[in-house]
């Protein structure tokens, strides 16, 4: 790759950290025979998210949240554009988040799930950017004003499961607002992430040397405003203080364990889990892992619930 695509790929990737195309939501739960309700709550700030509330006959609920880039139901990044995005990586294949909600709806909890600001069916804000869970932080705030306030859910247990940026912004919202997490019961992260880490390995993927981060780093400060220390997770998870289980591809190609270790070192919570998933170096194995083996995170959440 020479020097003008080099800058090209650089401009571009900065670019979407701003206004990025949204990918789509996709089906309802209905297609899985589930009962569900369209729900619009606003953010902290009144940015208006969309989701979907799907009941089940007890006090407990379970508020998900979901990656960048990715909406509520998941993301089809085996088509294009995502594909072509994501190829570099081996992370070229669908991701349905609707099984999901299924198996948490069969073991007997009321699911909230919402798309974030900027993503899926939710509005617009903070000029379409991406802020890797600063100001995603106030969406995570809203679900929880809204689980509340809500007659129904008003008396209801919460535990929260938040995905990759769903995850920054749910520590981000623990840093900024500790008071709306007094009474959570428990949280399962799944892969938080380092701008700066991923997008380093990223680069590395795409053939561009790793040098060249920090470049980049100037060029989404000029689109964004927000340099990488400014979004950096590590303090937010310091203030995280509810059960956590974490879970992450050990793995990763797009990470490393140190970046995911960091967050859980700073975590002030004894009561704290962080659990690696073997024999796949591919990123979007960690979003499928719930599917494939959700005992561990049920568990995990059993137990703070019962």
């Amino acid at each position: 790759m020479d020097e003008e695509q080099i800058s090209k790929v650089l401009d571009t990737i900065a670019a979407n950290f701003r206004g990025s195309q949204r990918a789509p939501v996709i089906g309802t739960p209905g297609d899985l025979g589930l009962a569900y309700e369209d729900v619009t709550f606003p953010a902290s700030d009144g940015v208006p998210l969309e989701g979907w509330f799907l009941p089940a006959a007890s006090d407990k609920l379970v508020i998900a949240n979901h990656p960048m880039g990715f909406t509520r139901t998941g993301l089809p990044s085996h088509l294009d554009p995502w594909c072509s995005i994501w190829a570099p990586s081996g992370n070229n294949i669908e991701i349905p988040f609707m099984p999901d909600y299924q198996i948490l709806h069969d073991a007997g909890y009321n699911v909230l799930t919402y798309d974030l600001r900027n993503h899926g069916f939710s509005g617009s804000a903070n000029g379409g950017i991406t802020s890797s869970g600063i100001y995603e932080a106030r969406d995570v705030i809203g679900s929880l004003t809204y689980a509340r306030t809500r007659p129904d859910t008003s008396s209801m247990r919460i535990s929260l499961f938040s995905r990759c940026l769903g995850a920054n912004a749910t520590f981000a919202a623990a840093y900024q607002d500790p008071a709306a997490f007094e009474g959570i019961d428990s949280l399962v992260a799944a892969q938080p992430v380092t701008t700066k880490v991923i997008m380093t390995h990223q680069l590395g993927l795409m053939g561009i040397p790793a040098v060249r981060v920090d470049e980049l780093d100037r060029r989404i400060q000029l689109v964004t405003g927000l340099g990488f220390d400014a979004q950096d997770p590590v303090p937010w998870a310091g203030a995280v203080s509810v059960p956590t289980f974490i879970y992450q591809i050990r793995d990763d190609n797009l990470v490393t364990p140190h970046d995911v270790q960091s967050m859980y070192d700073a975590m002030p919570t004894k009561d704290k889990h962080l659990h690696w998933i073997e024999g796949s170096k591919r990123r979007w194995d960690g979003y499928l892992q719930f599917q494939r083996n959700p005992r561990p995170m049920l568990d995990w959440i059993i137990q703070h619930t019962a």
